[in-house]
């Protein structure tokens, strides 16, 4: 028994339940000096201690005696310091991990189609270094992104959504060193769909343009890297062409039905249209209180910054829906693994992160339609 790295993961995982060591003990029914022995590395506890404590922390038990892999290459910023930061990357370690187990059993490798572009990438001209990736994965000049998870994992970015209850935490990305490259996206309810897409498309932006900025020991913003990886996500989601041609097409529209009509072709935010609009400079900062004003009086109800618009039937809004952002391979890679017994049936559900009978019931909807 590895006492060190015992004791690391029971505070990691106390920690992401925000559990102080006082509340883990009452909940194992254990004392408070007994849970703080186990945290300083002071004795050996007994295996039905490490049974209450694995209970407690809603875990198996062999999880508590795992070693977790460390991440280097990492950028993980958030606009506050993140209690949990740890154990998220402690779960996208393990995601990691299984992602490319699954790919190398199966053969299924996918090399990452944007790394030669990498250097051609110049942080001075953003709207061309988006363009170039767009070329690069296919994309005309006018088309808008359907399935940003999809095509990220075939260009050999693997994408991992993570629910985390976080207004300030949006997404990360890891390096190839690390088994990567990788995005990771805050998929927690509160979080437009809109939000996720672009937190997809701005961490992609950080892998193209600051690769030297990838150390896990970081973990203050660069607010000049942030705009940048912003205006890359604006125009690789929305390239001008494409952006150009639907707004004037939509001229006839009223200002808040041609915002809502271009937002949803491409799939980005109405902040996305409308600061598209305010850096060709056919608008000024007015924009935004003209724009609320607007959807006030068409709507009769206020529009906060960090919601979407609604349309008249508030049961139909004008936002994305949550299929519009899913990744889908990993769950495709497990099903291959399982249904060719590279995996057995509860590997595979620990590795989608659902219990077995869940896991049973998956498989019989696998089997309804081949």
């Amino acid at each position: 028994m590895d006492l060190k790295i015992l004791a690391h993961n029971v505070r990691r995982l106390r920690v992401a339940k925000r559990l102080s060591q006082s509340d883990l003990a009452n909940i194992a029914g254990l004392s408070l000096p007994a849970v703080k022995s186990i945290e300083l590395v002071k004795s050996e506890p007994r295996i039905r201690t490490m049974q209450a404590i694995a209970k407690a922390l809603d875990v198996k038990l062999q999880v508590l005696f795992q070693p977790v892999r460390e991440l280097r290459t990492v950028r993980f910023r958030a606009a506050k310091r993140m209690q949990n930061r740890e154990n998220v990357l402690a779960e996208v370690a393990k995601w990691l991990d299984d992602f490319n187990y699954l790919e190398q059993c199966l053969n299924e490798r996918k090399q990452f189609k944007l790394k030669e572009a990498r250097a051609s990438c110049s942080r001075a001209r953003l709207a061309e270094a988006a363009g170039l990736c767009r070329k690069k994965l296919g994309l005309k000049s006018t088309e808008p992104i359907h399935d940003i998870c999809g095509l990220l994992e075939q260009a050999g970015v693997k994408v991992f959504p993570v629910p985390m209850a976080s207004d300030s935490f949006f997404g990360l990305s890891i390096g190839e060193e690390d088994g990567g490259p990788a995005v990771v996206v805050n998929v927690w309810e509160r979080i437009s769909v809109e939000r996720r897409i672009f937190s997809a498309a701005h961490e992609l932006g950080h892998l193209m343009l600051h690769p030297d900025a990838y150390d896990v020991t970081k973990v203050d913003e660069s607010k000049e890297e942030e705009k940048e990886a912003d205006r890359f996500a604006g125009y690789f989601l929305m390239p001008d062409d494409g952006f150009r041609k639907e707004w004037n097409e939509a001229a006839g529209l009223h200002f808040v039905d041609r915002v809502f009509k271009v937002k949803r072709i491409f799939r980005v935010s109405y902040k996305t249209v409308l600061s598209r609009l305010l850096e060709k400079e056919v608008v000024d900062k007015s924009i935004w209180m003209k724009f609320n004003i607007a959807y006030q009086k068409k709507f009769n109800r206020k529009l906060s910054f960090k919601e979407e618009p609604m349309g008249i039937d508030q049961a139909e809004p004008f936002g994305m829906q949550r299929f519009d952002f899913y990744e889908d391979r990993f769950r495709l890679l497990t099903r291959e693994a399982v249904e060719k017994d590279k995996i057995s049936l509860s590997r595979g559900a620990e590795m989608l992160r659902i219990s077995t009978e869940d896991m049973q019931e998956l498989l019989q909807n696998w089997e309804v339609i081949l």
